[in-house]
């Protein structure tokens, strides 16, 4: 024994009763595995301090506050990552150390981070901007440059959810998790994460492109779900000349998109894409 805590992984192992028709079938399932992280932040002079609380996938949890840092416009032109790592406070359980990231800037943030993100309510598995005040306070996350870059063809569009399910390790185990992926013009794909939820998984994207000292704009993101405002909002922060979705957007969604020059396209199933211009 080594008495460190034991890191969750992204499934654990469940006994179920699978009834089809008459025929009753007991066997050993996977489950997605759900828990909260805190993420924390300190820059130079300032104590840690948190700032947001979220349901995920564990698995990549620096990728996934390193991403929401960036997405939340707290980076900027001086300020950058000085580290990322699990929270060792004495007061805090076995379980509580690999639930709880400090994010540490080399310089104050680039905006406050405001009380919206103060609380255990500031953000679920299921929505990236619960904690919003307003739809306003969202929309003023300075925007990255714009995609000046090759964005891709209809034809690579279609084949963008496949090639990313394909790459779904988790869901392939549990049928429970969302993914993102990062991808070029041509389709090749340069990052694929997967959580159960939507925003956790693009947090985790730019995270790893940011982590590795990868530029976190490219052309397109692609989603497993829907396009929600809370992703097209992220999508914008990160630079991404496109988003595409697997199911519908909502009109918020629309509307920031087409405001901020970002490609959206949505149903993007077998040979069908549409695009909202």
């Amino acid at each position: 024994m080594t008495g460190l805590p034991r890191r969750p992984g992204p499934t654990v192992r469940t006994r179920v009763e699978e009834h089809v028709g008459d025929q009753v079938r007991r066997h050993e399932d996977r489950l997605a595995t759900e828990e909260p992280l805190e993420v924390r932040l300190t820059w130079p002079g300032a104590p840690a301090r948190r700032v947001w609380v979220t349901m995920r996938t564990p698995g990549h949890d620096f990728e996934l506050a390193a991403g929401w840092v960036r997405h939340e416009g707290l980076l900027g032109a001086g300020t950058g990552l000085a580290g990322v790592a699990y929270c060792t406070d004495a007061d805090l359980t076995r379980e509580q150390e690999l639930n709880v990231v400090t994010v540490a800037l080399d310089s104050a943030p680039a905006r406050e981070p405001g009380h919206r993100h103060e609380g255990l309510s500031a953000g679920s598995s299921a929505c990236g901007v619960c904690g919003a005040d307003s739809v306003a306070d969202a929309l003023s996350v300075t925007p990255a440059e714009p995609w000046a870059g090759p964005l891709p063809t209809p034809d690579v569009v279609r084949r963008l959810p496949d090639l990313v399910r394909e790459a779904q390790r988790v869901f392939d185990r549990t049928g429970g998790v969302h993914a993102a992926a990062l991808a070029r013009a041509d389709g090749e794909l340069l990052v694929v994460r997967e959580d159960i939820g939507r925003h956790n998984a693009v947090d985790k994207v730019t995270g790893a492109r940011l982590l590795a000292g990868e530029p976190v704009a490219e052309a397109c993101l692609v989603v497993s779900g829907r396009a929600g405002f809370e992703l097209v909002q992220k999508a914008v922060s990160a630079g991404v000349g496109s988003l595409v979705a697997v199911g519908a957007p909502t009109s918020l969604s629309a509307r920031l998109a087409a405001e901020r020059g970002l490609g959206l396209w949505g149903f993007v199933r077998g040979h069908r894409a549409v695009r909202y211009c």
